[in-house]
């Protein structure tokens, strides 16, 4: 492996960081897009220098950007999501019904295997694919048919957010919108189920066990363990060992169990992150002190990490998209802030460094580990 590629989404532009295998040195590039909201890039794992970027404004609307050249360069692909059929409506806020509408691109999720093909998740909820690298996109209405009618926003509005991809079965797929829950399907997307079974929502539901309207933040899998599933919920930190069958808290004793995102270690299937955050209505970390949490025995029990992240008057957030991995022998760990900065460590959590102290608030943080 010959280094590391982070995307980095931001409030004012996208920036690309790219090192050598030893991460010592930096050389950043952007803003590219400067000014637009940049909520998330990812690259291409069948081809590393095609790069997708969702590029939003509230003046100009949404729009889906790709590069060819690893984020040289950038073209404008297409942008038109269109909802199949009469999309009819969801709950709102108050818990009337409000007509479905398209608002923006919150993740973009390339195949694992072909480079043409990318997914897109976005707001109001919904799944899109691209079978020409981004110049068309149709929807998987049989998603929203899991009782769409149910689904209500969470507080930054009612995004899919994620998209996980079984590295092997091709026709399987998780997706986590807030506040919906998680969703699999088995059959390439034609038909999806919520997977709830031991989620509880005390706080948010009128009944705590319902299978849909669960704000679930963030899901994360290893290569190795498709059926092994990690979620960092609105509330609880928790794992399946059944492909979403069925969920366990393992918050065990992190000193928040609210936060929003979680990462597994490239090697270590067992490793997780997680960065916990006071509350959800003190998005800062408890105590001023910015800890990323680690367990090696897949949760329950949890170390702080602390080394080289400020331990004083720290009031930044880490959002659902900010936390990635990279590949290489000594698994990196890297993470942003709604502050700006964006942290790295080189040795799985036990030491940080600040790679970038002064960003616009970062949205998103993808590694690319480059051949």
């Amino acid at each position: 492996m010959s280094g590391v590629r982070l995307l980095v989404g931001t409030k004012k532009g996208a920036f690309i960081l790219t090192s050598d295998a030893r991460r010592e040195k930096w050389d950043i590039t952007g803003p590219h897009f400067a000014g637009w909201e940049i909520y998330h890039l990812k690259g291409s794992a069948a081809d590393p220098d095609r790069i997708f970027a969702s590029q939003c404004s509230g003046w100009f609307g949404q729009m889906i950007q790709r590069s060819q050249d690893g984020g040289r360069t950038w073209e404008p692909v297409g942008n038109k999501f269109t909802y199949d059929g009469v999309p009819g409506t969801h709950q709102w806020y108050d818990g009337t019904q409000h007509p479905w509408e398209f608002k923006r691109v919150w993740h973009v999720e390339p195949s694992l295997t072909d480079p043409e093909t990318v997914y897109a998740g976005v707001e109001d909820a919904a799944l899109f694919r691209s079978k020409d690298g981004g110049q068309s996109w149709q929807e998987f209405p049989g998603l929203r048919a899991a009782k769409g009618h149910l689904w209500q926003p969470g507080a930054g509005g009612m995004g899919l957010h994620t998209i996980v991809q079984d590295p092997g079965n091709s026709d399987r797929l998780y997706v986590a919108i807030s506040a919906a829950g998680v969703f699999r399907t088995d059959d390439g997307g034609q038909s999806w189920q919520p997977k709830s079974h031991g989620l509880k929502s005390k706080y948010e539901l009128p009944d705590p066990e319902a299978d849909v309207g669960h704000c679930v933040h963030r899901i994360a899998i290893h290569r190795s363990r498709p059926n092994v599933l990690f979620m960092q919920k609105h509330w609880d930190v928790l794992r399946s060992d059944n492909a979403g069958d069925s969920w366990q808290k393992i918050s065990g004793n992190l000193p928040s169990d609210f936060g929003f995102p979680i990462a597994v270690h490239a090697h270590e299937p067992e490793t997780i992150y997680v960065v916990p955050i006071k509350s959800d209505s003190e998005h800062y970390p408890p105590d001023g002190k910015l800890r990323v949490y680690r367990s090696r025995v897949g949760g329950n029990e949890w170390e702080a990490l602390t080394h080289g992240l400020p331990q004083s008057d720290c009031y930044v957030n880490v959002l659902r998209g900010a936390m990635s991995v990279d590949s290489l022998d000594s698994c990196g760990i890297y993470f942003g802030t709604t502050g700006g900065q964006v942290y790295g460590s080189f040795d799985s959590g036990d030491t940080w460094t600040p790679i970038v102290r002064d960003f616009p608030a970062v949205l998103s943080v993808e590694a690319q580990t480059l051949p």
